[in-house]
């Protein structure tokens, strides 16, 4: 008798733990939610887009604001599918992470307007802020002899981009060790500084990757510079150092589109 007890007990506690399970799994399939944002559809679940009270996402879950749906019973929100899970991914980090050469600035911050996200707008618009600044400073590159700095060039640029290639031309070069080009040299973020400098001598050459073009002496690497700079767009803005009567003769130069 003592057994069929038991036996009817564990039978009444499985049941009751197959009915906590079940509410537990559809309390779960519940909090999730399907959005149909542009055509793309995004699963998250219902504390991701309440994270931020008066957002319009969290009008649209607790039903202060009307949302049609789509065939197949989903949210649909007219807006960019792309840009959304960027608008997602702030809401699941609470930051603004964006990827590596992301230039959709002004697009995203209209989307964070859009969706009523004022910490998420104000950090892009910041960040954008940041890289116009960014864009408009002067970079410069110099290059110089560690016995005598009066021997060398000095390119400046309002284009991070354009000073980073000839940088890295000149290092690629260096590093090839060619006949007549300096062996020991060092490199930090603005400045490639020579043990020994290219001297204005016969048989000095140092060879551009690129084109594999030769180029001799420091006069000669000033007009290559330049000619890099047209064909990328830029113009030549001004010798720094026209006391010299040439730009060949000076010691500066500064590009800019």
């Amino acid at each position: 008798m003592e057994r069929k007890i038991n036996k009817r007990e564990k039978e009444c506690e499985e049941k009751h733990s197959n009915s906590e399970g079940s509410e537990q799994d559809k309390d779960y399939q519940t909090s999730l939610i399907t959005l149909n944002v542009g055509g793309y559809l995004y699963i998250t679940q219902k504390q991701t887009l309440t994270k931020y009270p008066d957002s319009f996402l969290e009008g649209i879950i607790n039903g202060k604001i009307m949302c049609p749906f789509d065939t197949d019973g989903h949210y649909f929100i007219d807006r960019d599918g792309l840009l959304f899970r960027h608008i997602l991914n702030f809401l699941r980090n609470g930051e603004l992470l964006l990827p590596e050469g992301f230039r959709e600035n002004q697009l995203l911050a209209q989307e964070a307007d859009f969706f009523r996200l004022k910490v998420l707008s104000d950090a892009v618009k910041s960040r954008w802020e940041k890289e116009q600044l960014a864009s408009r400073e002067t970079t410069f590159l110099e290059i110089t002899d560690s016995h005598d700095r009066s021997q060398g060039l000095r390119i400046f640029c309002n284009a991070p981009d354009f000073i980073a290639k000839i940088k890295s031309r000149i290092v690629l070069v260096s590093k090839s060790r060619l006949d007549g080009f300096p062996e020991e040299f060092s490199v930090s973020s603005n400045i490639i500084q020579f043990k020994y400098f290219i001297k204005s001598e016969n048989g000095t050459r140092l060879v551009l990757k690129e084109d594999n073009t030769f180029v001799c002496t420091l006069e000669t690497l000033k007009f290559e510079a330049i000619m890099m700079a047209l064909k990328c767009g830029f113009r030549l803005l001004t010798s720094l150092d026209c006391s010299k009567g040439s730009i060949v003769h000076s010691d500066a130069l500064h590009f800019i589109k």
